[in-house]
């Protein structure tokens, strides 16, 4: 029997709430533009380079639009970029940000203005703020490193320690880290504490100063690989191979250096997983308007020595 024609409106109509339904649950935000904006510290950078570079390349996979920005660790071009970011109507911001406490203010804004934040290796101090905070596990990471460190030294011997950017979570977390395990051994002295701000000449200068006051020196413990590397070059310029070097981040200079030997071991934080995963977060977010998670993620870190440096690129390692 043929339909008449006000029951084929119906079922037409029917058809058409359902294409309307399925729209709206497959869409990235119902009513915004499917943007997803990636801000983090430093492009050039290789840590935060590769955090840029598998944030844009998963939500490029789910579907979405992108822009990088970054805020070069200056808290005020970070609020200008997060506030681009609401005007341009980003689906969500994807974040690794300038400071604890100088990031609350530009994220809560966008949380009122409708534009979550999922944040990415670094946190910030206040809870309820962003949609995540997705952080490698720093204080586990720095216990391996420091550990590695103290078995390369034979547990005795005068050390350095090379700190990050004080007013940076991590800086603080790492050197806590490195102190509850070096600081059971009464042989390990630390005969130097200085900041060299993440930066690699800084870390240069800082360690032929150091190298000048204490020729004795047996090792350097780094929080982060820039600085590694920088410490590196200004042993290698003295002509001090004999120093044993520790850093953390695993990027593929520092692997290159454990490689031949310029370096005992760097402890990797997975950097492109976390961006990739906070995309993934925040793609579930826009779809059914909650994560499934707790707002604080750890992912733990990997020690990299001679052993496993080849499976390391790109602040991944292969598997076996």
């Amino acid at each position: 029997m043929k339909l008449g024609r006000p029951r084929l409106w119906l079922a037409a109509l029917a058809l058409i709430v359902v294409a309307a339904a399925a729209v709206v649950l497959l869409a990235p935000r119902a009513g915004r533009s499917s943007l997803i904006v990636v801000i983090t510290p430093s492009l050039d950078n290789p840590f935060f380079g590769q955090e840029a570079i598998g944030a844009e390349a998963r939500a490029k996979a789910l579907g979405y639009r992108t822009l990088k920005f970054s805020h070069d660790d200056d808290a005020f071009k970070q609020s200008q970029l997060i506030d681009t970011a609401i005007a341009r109507g980003a689906a969500a911001i994807i974040l690794d940000n300038a400071g604890a406490d100088a990031s609350v203010a530009a994220v809560l804004r966008a949380k009122s203005a409708g534009v979550p934040v999922f944040l990415i290796d670094r946190e910030v101090s206040s809870r309820g703020a962003a949609a995540v905070q997705i952080v490698s596990n720093n204080y586990q990471g720095a216990a391996l490193g420091a550990q590695a460190f103290a078995e390369a030294l034979g547990e005795k011997g005068d050390y350095a320690e090379l700190v990050g950017k004080e007013s940076d979570t991590n800086a603080s977390i790492r050197s806590r880290g490195f102190h509850d395990v070096l600081d059971q051994y009464p042989d390990l002295k630390m005969v130097s504490r200085q900041s060299a701000n993440w930066d690699q000449a800084q870390a240069f200068s800082v360690m032929q100063s150091i190298l000048q006051a204490r020729p004795n020196l047996k090792g350097v413990i780094a929080g982060n690989d820039t600085m590694a590397l920088g410490a590196v070059a200004a042993l290698e310029s003295a002509g001090r191979r004999d120093v044993v070097v520790v850093g953390f981040d695993g990027s593929n200079d520092a692997r290159d250096a454990v490689a031949a030997g310029k370096m005992r071991a760097t402890v990797l934080q997975p950097a492109l997983r976390q961006a990739q995963y906070a995309v993934e977060l925040a793609d579930r977010y826009l779809k059914t308007g909650k994560t499934g998670e707790r707002e604080k993620l750890l992912m733990d870190c990997f020690l990299v020595d001679r052993a496993n440096a080849p499976r390391l690129n790109n602040f991944a390692l292969a598997q076996r």
